[in-house]
């Protein structure tokens, strides 16, 4: 009987707990507010991606595919002998064999292309080791920034960025009348950029470079952009 009652205490003072704390209302955070800042740094692009294809036609896919094989693997050959990490990487890019069809849907051909991808901050090492392969041409050519270079910029964009921020807290904690703020939350995030998308050069113009000569490039310049935001507690 008395373990009865017990029970019944229990549950009875469970039971008006939870009504009040259903009755008690929420209170919203006071005094918070909410903002963002950015840095941004220009920096100069040191990595450059510099593509070169060809292309072959014939009645039968094994002898297209063996004359792409023979023409990527001289250039890779050319290429290597200057390869150096960092300076200059160099990497297979596409390799596809497709058929033509006739009107009545029948194959009448292949058509293939093989691509050599020489890409690092190397700029004259890399232009002259693509006029002396003579197996492929260049196709496109793309600038960015290296690990190395993004990664200082970054930093000072980061710097740049927090600056900011803490500069407009305080000036909205001011301007609202109060006297200073405290963190609450942050986050920062860098704008990463887009990935190296080389230029597509004409055909034509591409295939009146003379070989065993370096290829003009020209390299420019890149906005790194940090992104700080959060909200602070005024006081």
């Amino acid at each position: 009987m008395k373990k009865i009652k017990k029970l019944a205490a229990w549950a009875a003072l469970m039971s008006a707990g939870v009504a009040m704390a259903q009755s008690a209302p929420w209170a919203p955070p006071q005094n918070v507010l909410q903002l963002s800042a950015t840095g941004t740094v220009e920096a100069q692009q040191d990595l450059l991606s510099m593509t070169l294809s060809t292309s072959r036609d014939g009645a039968d896919a094994a002898t297209v595919q063996s004359q792409l094989k023979t023409a990527l693997d001289a250039a890779l050959t050319e290429a290597r002998k200057n390869a150096q990490p960092g300076l200059l990487d160099v990497r297979t890019g596409n390799f596809s064999l497709v058929p033509r069809y006739t009107r009545d849907g029948k194959i009448s051909g292949w058509q293939g292309t093989a691509e050599l991808v020489l890409e690092g901050k190397d700029f004259m090492r890399i232009t002259q080791t693509a006029g002396r392969i003579s197996t492929l041409t260049v196709g496109g050519i793309g600038f960015g920034l290296s690990r190395e270079q993004r990664a200082k910029v970054e930093v000072e964009a980061q710097t740049i960025a927090i600056d900011n921020f803490k500069q407009k807290a305080t000036e909205l904690a001011k301007g609202f009348g109060f006297g200073g703020y405290t963190l609450r939350e942050v986050s920062v995030n860098a704008n990463q950029g887009p990935p190296i998308r080389p230029r597509m050069m004409a055909a034509e113009a591409a295939s009146k470079m003379s070989y065993d000569a370096a290829v003009p490039v020209e390299a420019g310049k890149t906005s790194v952009v940090v992104n700080v935001s959060g909200s602070v507690q005024l006081k």
